[in-house]
C-alpha cells in the first residue's frame, strides 16, 4: 500500500465538485481590497471608490473572455444558486404575458428544480426531460416539448454528480430556432471545459467562483444583451447596482478573486484538462483491476475531465465514506443534497435501482491531485470495499 500518512496530516481531498481551495494567486490578488483598496465600487466621487470600480469592470473583462462574450454581459453575483434563480424565475416573471412554460431536465441541480418547482406554485408549466442511461436528454424530445407558450430552455453544461457534458450548441440551435431563451447553469462546466456562449446559442449562463478556485460566495450571470437582448425581472431591490438586476453592495474581494481565478482557468485548461483525464483514466483503470463489478456512471467519453462517478456493488456508499473519513474525502454525489439520505435523483433518473444508487461514488479530481495521491485512494478504496463486502457475507452468513 502507498504510504503518504506523514505527508499530509489531514484526508486527501477529492471533492473537487463540491468545492476548491482557493488558488494562492488568487488569495494574493484578492488580499489588498480587504484593507488598503478597501472603496465600495459604486462610490465613485472618490479615488477608493474608482479604484474598486475599475477592478470590478477588469474582472467582467477577465469572465467575459473565458466564455466569448462582451463585459457587461456579465451580472455579479453571490454564486450559481442566486445565478440560477435569477435567470429562471427573472425569465419568468419578465416574459410571462409570451407564456408561461419552461423546459428544463430531471438531473438538474436542485438549484433549477426547485427554482422550478417553486414556480409552479406561480402557475408556470414545468416540462421535466427524461435522460438515457448516460445522462443526456433526447433532443427530438426537446423539440416535442416546445409549445407556442414556452419561453425558456434551462439545461446544465455539465452534470454534477456523473459528469456527463451536455449537447449545449444543439440545444442552442433548437432554442433558437423557435425563439425561445436557453440558459445553461454552467456551474461545473464553467472552468473546466470550453465555453462559447455565442457559438453555443446560450443566452443566460451561470456560473460560480468556489468550483475554478476562487473565493466562495461570489459568482456571475451572463445575460445577452444583443440578438435577442434578454430582459429580466430582478430578484433583489435596493439600488441600481449590476443594471439595476441586483441591488446591493457589490463583493469587491470576491469579485477580484473571482476575476484571476477565470484568468487562470483560460490559461491553464488546455494542459490542465489533459492531465487530468490522465489521472482519471489512470484512476479509474486501476479501480477496475482491484475492484470487482466496478461500473462507470455517465457517458464514458463526453464528461467532464476531473469527474469519475462510479457503481461499487454489495456497499453503502454512507458507510464507506465513514471508513475513509479520516484518509480521503469524497462523497456520494451532490453537496447540496449531501443530508439527505435518499437516494441520488440523477442515478434514478438513468433509470437504475436505488440500491445502485445508494452504492456510487463520487470523485472529483482537481489541481493538487498526484498519480502518488491516487494509488493511495485507490489502496484505501479497495480495502475499504474488500473489508465491507466481508462483513455483508457475514451478516448474510448469519441470517
Amino acid at each position: 500500500m502507498v504510504d503518504i500518512s506523514n505527508i499530509h496530516k489531514k484526508p486527501l481531498y477529492f471533492d473537487h465538485h463540491a468545492t476548491t481551495p482557493v488558488d494562492p494567486r488568487v488569495l494574493e490578488s484578492m488580499l489588498p481590497f480587504f484593507t488598503e483598496s478597501f472603496g465600495n465600487a459604486a462610490s465613485v466621487d472618490h479615488l477608493y471608490g474608482d479604484e474598486a470600480a475599475r477592478e470590478v469592470e477588469k474582472s467582467r473583462g477577465k469572465i467575459a473572455s473565458l466564455i466569448g462574450c462582451h463585459p457587461q454581459e456579465i451580472i455579479f453575483t453571490s454564486g450559481a444558486t442566486e445565478s440560477n434563480n435569477l435567470a429562471i424565475i427573472g425569465v419568468a416573471r419578465r416574459y410571462s404575458e409570451k407564456g408561461r412554460h419552461i423546459v428544463t431536465c430531471i438531473t438538474e441541480h436542485k438549484a433549477v428544480l426547485d427554482t422550478c418547482k417553486y414556480l409552479e406554485t406561480e402557475g408556470f408549466q414545468i416540462t421535466y426531460l427524461k435522460v438515457n442511461k448516460q445522462g443526456l436528454i433526447d433532443l427530438d424530445e426537446l423539440n416535442s416539448a416546445i409549445k407556442d407558450e414556452t419561453i425558456l430552455i434551462s439545461v446544465m453544461s455539465a452534470n454534477n454528480e456523473i459528469g456527463t457534458l451536455s449537447p449545449l450548441a444543439e440545444i442552442g440551435a433548437i432554442a433558437k430556432g423557435k425563439g425561445i431563451l436557453f440558459h445553461s447553469d454552467a456551474a461545473q462546466a464553467f472552468g473546466h471545459i470550453p465555453i462559447d456562449v455565442e457559438a453555443m446559442g446560450i443566452d443566460l449562463l451561470s456560473i460560480s467562483g468556489h468550483k475554478i478556485y476562487g473565493p466562495k460566495g461570489v459568482g456571475a450571470l451572463y445575460v445577452r444583451r444583443l440578438r435577442p437582448r434578454v430582459k429580466l425581472a430582478s430578484l433583489i431591490h435596493g439600488g441600481d447596482h449590476e443594471h439595476g438586476l441586483r441591488a446591493g453592495t457589490l463583493n469587491v474581494p470576491g469579485i477580484v478573486g473571482l476575476g484571476v481565478a477565470a484568468e487562470l482557468a483560460k490559461s491553464e485548461m488546455p494542459v490542465e484538462g489533459n492531465r487530468l483525464i490522465t489521472l482519471r483514466t489512470y484512476l479509474l483503470e486501476s479501480l477496475r483491476r482491484k475492484i470487482e463489478g466496478i461500473e462507470l456512471n455517465g457517458h464514458p467519453v463526453n464528461r467532464l475531465p476531473h469527474n469519475l462517478s462510479v457503481y461499487l456493488p454489495g456497499i453503502e456508499n454512507r458507510a464507506l465514506l465513514v471508513m475513509l473519513k479520516r484518509d480521503v474525502a469524497l462523497s456520494t454525489g451532490s453537496a447540496c443534497t449531501s443530508t439527505n439520505v435518499e437516494p441520488s435523483h440523477v442515478i434514478l433518473a438513468l433509470g437504475y435501482s436505488e440500491e445502485r444508487a445508494h452504492s456510487t461514488l463520487r470523485i472529483g479530481l482537481g489541481r493538487g491531485n498526484t498519480k502518488n495521491e491516487i494509488d493511495y485512494l485507490v489502496d484505501r478504496l479497495t480495502e475499504a470495499v474488500r473489508c465491507l463486502r466481508s462483513l455483508n457475507q457475514a451478516h448474510l452468513s448469519l441470517s
